[in-house]
């Protein structure tokens, strides 16, 4: 059985817009940055985000997205707009977005695991 050695990568939220920071972060804790990727296997690495709190978006994104979660119940759906939710709480955005753009099997889960987002620019990480 071959042990996965995992590195801590450093993303900085305040320097790239929402979506290609996404993307990044998914490549890297899907492990799809390695040479030996298997797609059966969760190899990734963790994934530092900092400065979650100065995160960019283009356009008119921080008016017109709108996130939704439904309860279950008969006019459960509630809604809330990007530039709310970066107020309440700016984490929940970056997670959501490269959930999105992990695999959606058990792999997933295990995933988001290894992904560590802050606020502002301290961590207890040592990054590789």
């Amino acid at each position: 059985m071959k042990t996965i050695n995992r590195k801590y990568n450093l993303f900085d939220a305040e320097k790239e817009t929402l979506g290609r920071m996404a993307t990044k972060i998914a490549t890297v804790l899907r492990g799809k940055n390695k040479a030996d990727f298997t797609p059966n296997i969760d190899g990734g690495d963790f994934a530092v985000v900092i400065n979650s709190d100065k995160l960019q978006v283009t356009g008119n994104k921080m008016e017109g997205k709108i996130y939704h979660y439904f309860s279950g119940y008969p006019g459960g759906i509630r809604s809330v707009k990007l530039k709310d939710q970066m107020e309440k709480d700016s984490t929940k955005v970056i997670q959501s977005a490269v959930y999105g753009m992990l695999p959606k099997n058990k792999l997933r889960n295990p995933m988001m695991k290894r992904l560590l987002i802050y606020k502002d620019e301290k961590h207890p990480h040592k990054i590789n």
